[in-house]
């Protein structure tokens, strides 16, 4: 069957040192209060609201990541390709750090939640993201995603962040799916 991620050259578990740092995730998809405005943001507005970002800053307040984030990055879509970078834009603003639209997503592929399993999952992405920057040390990043139907999105940025040089990546998520399994 192979590795499913053969474009970086991973075989057997992902190393260590290019994992993602501890994460966070603001709500439950569909539930009451935060949850319902992740909804309404993706479904029906288009646009997250600003009391996402400001729960999103509280929660992070709150967290107090280790290392601290310089800036922000954010999981591009092809799909709807301004709702999170505009979200995690209007975030970096808020935490008074840098927004950086560094990771560019090259193909489409299928959503996450139509896989399977984990192996069909980390499969769906290889090849998928670009880092859009010069390989050099970068300090540590929050990458920003709307939801997390499993960990495969955030573990396969990560991991291309890390291996172009950010040195710590703390993952941030709007909503959790019933699927997700973080």
């Amino acid at each position: 069957m192979g590795h499913p991620l053969p474009s970086h050259g991973f075989s057997g578990r992902i190393p260590e040192e290019i994992r993602f740092s501890e994460g966070r995730v603001l709500s439950l998809w569909g539930d009451s209060g935060l949850g319902r405005l992740v909804a309404e943001g993706k479904y029906i507005t288009g646009r997250f609201s600003d009391e996402l970002v400001e729960a999103c800053c509280e929660m992070i307040r709150l967290w107090k990541p280790e290392p601290a984030p310089q800036w922000v990055a954010c999981v591009p879509s092809l799909s709807r390709p301004e709702l999170v970078p505009d979200f995690a834009e209007r975030l970096a603003g808020a935490l008074g750090i840098p927004f950086s639209a560094c990771i560019e997503k090259v193909r489409s592929n299928q959503p996450q939640k139509e896989m399977q399993n984990s192996f069909q999952q980390a499969r769906n992405l290889d090849g998928v993201f670009t880092f859009a920057r010069e390989k050099k040390v970068y300090k540590p990043c929050l990458l920003v995603d709307d939801m997390v139907d499993s960990r495969w999105t955030f573990t396969v940025l990560s991991a291309l962040l890390r291996m172009n040089g950010v040195q710590a990546v703390h993952p941030l998520a709007l909503a959790l799916t019933a699927s997700g399994d973080v």
